[in-house]
């Protein structure tokens, strides 16, 4: 399976840095990820919302994202205005990584539990969780 495409949308969807939103939506977006409304972004939540981001993008149920849902999703993603470039090798890098059992297919649990480098480094008190300061910092980045 070509693991670009898959990157891409993965990078799109599950980092929030290669999405270029107004404001009113990133709160909104914010507000339906905090569960439990303490102001921060648990990286259990993000989680969460990506379990439930990924059973949107698997179009056939077949718990695998496939090449031609990940292309689907890019187009859409495209035609929104959406999606900023980003270097196709660190995209790729970032699908391998997810694919943990190393089968060349992202599953549902290995797309809903991987935490992207971006957010991991964008933690900076370690914490598993991400502040607001932490959040209006990483958009500035």
């Amino acid at each position: 399976m070509n693991v670009k495409p898959l990157a891409c949308v993965m990078f799109f969807l599950a980092t929030g840095s290669a999405c270029a939103a107004d404001g009113q939506k990133a709160r909104q977006a914010f507000r339906q990820m905090d569960q439990n409304g303490d102001r921060a972004l648990q990286f259990s939540e993000l989680q969460a919302a990506r379990a439930t981001l990924f059973d949107r993008l698997d179009a056939n149920r077949n718990g695998v994202l496939d090449k031609g849902e990940a292309q689907a999703a890019l187009e859409r993603a495209r035609e929104g205005g959406r999606l900023q470039m980003a270097t196709a090798g660190g995209l790729e890098t970032q699908a391998h990584r997810m694919d943990t059992d190393g089968d060349g297919r992202i599953a549902r649990a290995e797309f809903a539990q991987f935490v992207p480098d971006r957010l991991l480094q964008a933690d900076s008190n370690g914490d598993r969780s991400l502040s607001l300061s932490e959040l209006r910092a990483l958009r500035k980045r």
